[in-house]
């Protein structure tokens, strides 16, 4: 399919610049795709999907801007391709297209999406409209670092359900000559074409145990028959699948018999038919099935300067630095002189209160304004901070007057004891109800923690904190505002919703680009 083009300028009659330029308000995002979209999406940057022989494909530029004000309505995309044939004002985005401009199949949004992901720069409709933002001189130093979950597009499955449509798929992607030798093993009275839950006398607990029984044998007899074989990569990864979900929730009982062991195993796949999708929790008490939609917000322009996804059962913190990307300066740099670009200031909550974090980004020349957990002690003992730690004469000193030495790890981390001196102690009661007396664990970023606790209790950076932080609330409050496509994912699996996501991003960013007034100036020569 080679490279179509958008018409470089609307027909005199039955333009719907006629009917919207009047009608529209100058701060609306329609209003500034028509003005700019030639320059935010020209045909051209999208060359590189299509070959040089073939059809002609529908206008790039026009797709695009179908697919931002997609994400902003929230529409599936057949109402999407209904509402650019219908709608006057999604013409008039796309360029001032008569009324009369053909229509095209919603499967041209599907080729586009396919087609991104596969290229060298899957996420160039979000790049494109970042860079105006900067070129715009709204993209500045700070950023503020949130999370919030998206659920999956999928139902959670339960074991037996997971069993059942992992052996269904082993066998359905098998090559047949693979597939004959394979269904023979099987000892259940299933043809095993259907994933979903088997039949079974669910208020009956010896049935039940029987079919978890059958079911995990019919599984490792497919497992072992396939175990040292050559497969293709579908199939490989559809026997992984397997092995996963009964290793993850099977255990033998003592009797010789498979059962479903009463854990939770880490990481567990939560769905055959998206394996990437785990259980997750934003609070403790609020858990969620499904992803992490992690974003770095310009606090000052509430732009958004950066997505990930990540799955839900993984920490904020983690991504910190991929979020940082672009505001970051590699130690190396920093070390060779003053920052190029100073007054980085990142903001966040206590999930990116870690020492790793703090220090890459003073070693970048900036400052984290990050909230660091204070120390707990779940039993209502004495806190860790009751106790006077010098970390440069490696010494603790208890609320007693006691005083030891830390043993330190090769890794830097420590660990003070006080058990020779608990035994008589008056205070061990308040203290610690452990027989060998209190530990003192010394974090290997202890000096950077305890540095940031007592600059958090000052009421200036209280202030700051309480004054920029919030603000990213409101922005996840925009992206997850629609349900079908905000808070839940349109499609499956971490590297389609990580572009689904950057995708609504940079509509939400062009709204607010729209509110701003912001012209982007055409490019020199």
């Amino acid at each position: 399919m080679t490279l179509g083009r958008a018409p470089d300028t609307g027909e005199i009659f039955g333009s719907t610049t006629e009917l919207c330029a009047t009608r529209l308000s100058p701060t609306s995002v329609f209003t500034l795709l028509h003005r700019e979209c030639h320059r935010l999406f020209p045909d051209e940057s999208f060359a590189d999907l299509f070959t040089h022989r073939g059809r002609r494909s529908i206008s790039p530029r026009i797709v695009a801007v179908v697919m931002v004000l997609q994400r902003l309505e929230g529409l599936s995309d057949r109402e999407a391709v209904d509402r650019f044939t219908f709608d006057a004002r999604w013409k008039y985005a796309a360029g001032g297209l008569p009324m009369e401009f053909p229509s095209f199949a919603h499967t041209v949004l599907v080729d586009m999406r396919a087609r991104l992901a596969r290229s060298d720069k899957p996420q160039r409709i979000f790049d494109a409209v970042l860079e105006v933002a900067k070129s715009a001189g709204l993209i500045g130093r700070r950023r503020v670092l949130d999370s919030t979950p998206i659920y999956d597009a999928v139902a959670t499955q339960d074991t037996v359900t997971m069993i059942q449509s992992a052996i269904c798929g082993l066998l359905r992607v098998a090559r047949p000559e693979l597939a004959s030798e394979l269904r023979p093993l099987l000892r259940r009275d299933d043809p095993y074409d259907k994933p979903c839950k088997p039949v079974c006398e669910w208020d009956d607990a010896v049935a039940r145990a029987s079919l978890v029984d059958a079911l995990t044998r019919d599984a490792n007899v497919l497992l072992l028959a396939v175990h040292d074989r050559q497969l293709l990569d579908d199939e490989r990864a559809a026997a992984m699948l397997l092995a996963t979900v009964v290793a993850q929730d099977i255990e033998e009982g003592e009797d010789g018999r498979f059962r479903i062991a009463f854990r939770v195993a880490p990481d567990r796949v939560i769905s055959t038919v998206d394996p990437e999708a785990r259980h997750g929790h934003k609070t403790v008490a609020r858990g969620f099935d499904g992803y992490k939609g992690h974003v770095a917000m310009d606090p000052d322009s509430e732009l958004v300067t950066s997505t990930t996804v990540t799955a839900g059962n993984v920490a904020d913190g983690v991504v910190a630095e991929t979020l940082l990307a672009d505001a970051l300066i590699e130690p190396s740099s920093a070390a060779a002189g003053p920052p190029s670009k100073p007054g980085l200031e990142v903001y966040g909550d206590a999930s990116y209160g870690t020492g790793p974090i703090i220090e890459k980004v003073e070693a970048a020349g900036g400052e984290a304004v990050v909230k660091v957990q204070p120390p707990v002690n779940t039993s209502g003992l004495y806190t860790k901070d009751r106790f006077e730690i010098d970390l440069d004469a490696k010494t603790v000193q208890c609320p007693a007057g006691k005083l030891v030495q830390i043993r330190l790890k090769p890794d830097g981390a420590g660990v003070a004891s006080f058990a020779s001196f608990c035994g008589e102690c008056p205070l061990r009661s308040a203290c610690t109800k452990s027989a060998q007396g209190r530990l003192v664990s010394i974090h290997r970023h202890e000096r950077t923690l305890a540095r940031e606790r007592k600059k958090q209790r000052d009421p200036a950076w209280k202030a700051r904190y309480r004054g920029t932080r919030p603000k990213v609330e409101r922005k996840l409050a925009h992206l997850m505002f629609r349900r079908h496509g905000g808070r839940r994912a349109r499609v499956r699996g971490r590297d389609r919703i990580a572009a689904d996501f950057a995708l609504l991003s940079a509509a939400v960013n062009l709204r607010r680009l729209a509110l701003l007034g912001v012209l982007i100036r055409p490019q020199a020569g």
